[in-house]
């Protein structure tokens, strides 16, 4: 894609990017001392036992290792955003439990050379398991930092042959008027739709997840299988995945369609960019109890600046938004 002028990178930005290159070289040893500190910091979790165990190795990804300390298991299952359950942070936990997850399939079809059904007992041999913790940014303002098991999305797109044609994937979730009582409302145009360019698709850092806390993903959050994209929006994050598309033009999404003032196509966290209603430039951290708990500053690309900057560079973010 070509850029007309007005779009290319102003010469602050691009200074910028000089001197982030200095931090990241600056930083090198640091991320090793960050990768061991984050290890530290969920082997002393013990692993819930709610559900089926699902481990991984502790992943080799640039970036997927925050030496954050994990948000608890009981915050992260029971304060979550799943509309096809209801619009309360409590509502998916607690009307969930009835999803049939088994039999399961997701099909990968449009612009690849190798469309598939593919099992869910298929995808969870595809590749071997991956450990990441990886910081959650949602719209609203809350983050948390969460340990997943799964594998880059990389792995099931190289395996499908994407064509020439393959720009976008747009990836459509279960929509169970049967068991998600949310489905039955107007909120969201249903079936729930997001989409992600190829590139972004590519990026070791996007997840299939599988599962968190070494355990089969928890109804609420999004099981069997999700997407898991930490450097933009949890809502980009689509769960219960049943079906990817790769597609030639940018798929119109579901917050796009119910506020596409609000919800641009892109939606990378970026503290400069206020939604409409609220600013982006904070958060609060689930688990850090407490009204006057001090907010923390929101980072450019929720922190992984070093690994995705470059997807976007030229673009205007506030355009693109």
């Amino acid at each position: 894609m070509t850029l007309p002028a007005s779009e290319i990178t102003p010469r602050a930005v691009y200074e910028g990017r000089r001197a982030l290159l200095r931090q990241m070289a600056a930083g090198a040893a640091g991320m090793a001392l960050a990768g061991w500190a984050a290890r530290d910091a969920l082997a002393q979790a013990p692993r819930p036992g709610k559900l089926a165990a699902l481990t991984g190795a502790r992943s080799a990804v640039a970036g997927a290792l925050t030496m954050e300390k994990p948000t608890a298991y009981a915050d992260i299952t029971s304060y979550n955003n799943f509309y096809e359950f209801g619009t309360s942070k409590s509502a998916p936990a607690n009307a969930a439990g009835a999803m049939k997850t088994r039999p399961w399939t997701v099909a990968v079809e449009g612009e690849v050379k190798k469309p598939k059904v593919f099992d869910l007992d298929e995808l969870l041999k595809l590749a071997p398991m991956e450990e990441r913790i990886y910081r959650l940014r949602c719209v609203e303002g809350w983050s948390m930092v969460i340990p997943w098991v799964g594998y880059s999305l990389a792995e099931l797109i190289r395996r499908v042959e994407p064509t020439g044609n393959a720009k976008y994937l747009e990836f459509v979730t279960l929509a169970d008027r049967e068991h998600m009582g949310g489905v039955r409302s107007g909120v969201l145009d249903w079936p729930y739709v997001e989409g992600l360019r190829l590139d972004e698709a590519m990026q070791p850092l996007t997840l299939l997840a599988f599962g968190l806390y070494g355990e089969l993903l928890p109804n609420q959050n999004g099981a069997p299988l999700r997407l898991v994209v930490p450097w933009k929006y949890g809502f980009k994050s689509g769960k219960s995945l049943v079906k990817i598309r790769f597609v030639e033009r940018e798929p119109r999404t579901a917050w796009m369609k119910a506020g596409p003032d609000e919800y641009g196509f892109y939606s990378n966290v970026n503290p400069n960019v206020d939604h409409p209603r609220w600013s982006q430039a904070t958060e609060r951290r689930i688990g850090e109890d407490g009204l006057f708990q001090k907010k923390r500053p929101t980072l450019m690309f929720n922190g992984y600046e070093a690994q995705v900057g470059q997807l976007y560079a030229g673009m205007d973010l506030k355009k693109f938004f």
